[in-house]
């Protein structure tokens, strides 16, 4: 059994989304010599036979499973059928090649909506499966949850050392801006900043404002991801979070702040709140001896900062 070092062999799958890229920065900063990555052009996760060639062929010792179909309350509404064949494909894939190729370690991103849409507050590991899902996520948070079981199956039957992860909401550099698939933080900085370039007098935000959810920079998930492959050694299931949470009416006042608008915000009560409350309780993670370090109003303003850096480029 060996641990994660700077010669390992180890694959980021999903390197260049909001996760994976966090960690590819995570591990480049500690001078990671053996990053294995591939594109989606050039590995598609949901075949199983070209998963399986790659895992032949590179032999990966450690798998950081950051690959995922992911979207806001509107694309998880709207398309579920998408995200559940999509994400149990990627898992099953993924998985099963690992384990019938020796991975010595594989961490799954699992994600907080795999708990009841009512958990007790903050929530705890051991609330999952004790009853109903959010209905506009059902389809991932159920993909996920099978995620969830087949690493517990495979550590319980074949001894793989899979272990998962729930992080509560993420944000930061690399993140999706388009306001019909993403999540409210980046769907909030977007708004705003072309509020402000626009002149607009007002800015609508989906929902009474008064839903509380937690917010962790992503650069805190990687360290603590990369924490964990060294120092978690279960099958029960992990929360990364930063154990405080803020109203969605607060979180709009506090991108307004940073983004420098003036206008009004208005709040559309039309729309779907979605869960009341997601605080994960991180009590677990804390006992290890890992906490998150990166304030939430410094995060947003680091991640405006890349926003505008990518919106100048061209990128949305």
């Amino acid at each position: 059994m060996s641990a994660l070092h700077q010669r390992a062999r180890v694959w980021v799958a999903g390197h260049r989304g909001l996760v994976g890229s966090a960690i590819m920065r995570r591990l480049a900063a500690e001078g990671f010599l053996g990053i294995l990555t591939r594109s989606q052009e050039e590995l598609e996760l949901s075949d199983p036979k070209a998963v399986d060639a790659f895992f032949e062929a590179e032999r990966p010792e450690f798998v950081f499973l950051a690959a995922a179909k992911v979207g806001g309350i509107l694309a998880n509404d709207t398309y579920p059928g998408d995200f559940i064949r999509e994400n149990l494909a990627i898992q099953l894939n993924v998985m099963d090649a690992a384990r019938r190729h020796g991975v010595e370690k594989l961490l799954f991103l699992g994600s907080s909506c795999v708990y009841p849409k009512l958990a007790p507050q903050p929530m705890r590991e051991e609330s999952l499966l004790t009853g109903p899902l959010e209905p506009t996520n059902q389809a991932y948070a159920v993909a996920k949850i099978a995620g969830i079981a087949m690493c517990q199956a495979y550590w319980r039957q074949y001894g793989c050392r899979f272990i998962s992860v729930m992080p509560t909401n993420l944000y930061g550099p690399g993140d999706n801006f388009d306001l019909d698939t993403s999540h409210v933080l980046p769907a909030l900085l977007r708004k705003f900043h072309e509020a402000r370039e626009a002149g607009a007098p007002s800015v609508t935000v989906w929902g009474s404002g008064r839903p509380r959810r937690e917010f962790l920079h992503v650069d805190d998930l990687a360290d603590a991801c990369v924490f964990l492959v060294r120092h978690w050694e279960s099958p029960d299931i992990i929360n990364v979070g930063v154990g405080e949470d803020v109203s969605i009416a607060e979180l709009a006042g506090l991108v307004r702040s940073v983004v420098g608008y003036e206008g009004e915000v208005r709040f559309d009560t039309t729309k779907p709140d979605g869960t009341p409350r997601k605080l994960l309780d991180v009590s677990r993670l804390t006992g290890l001896g890992w906490k998150a370090r990166i304030p939430l109003r410094e995060g947003i303003e680091s991640t405006y900062r890349w926003y505008r850096g990518a919106a100048g480029a061209g990128a949305r």
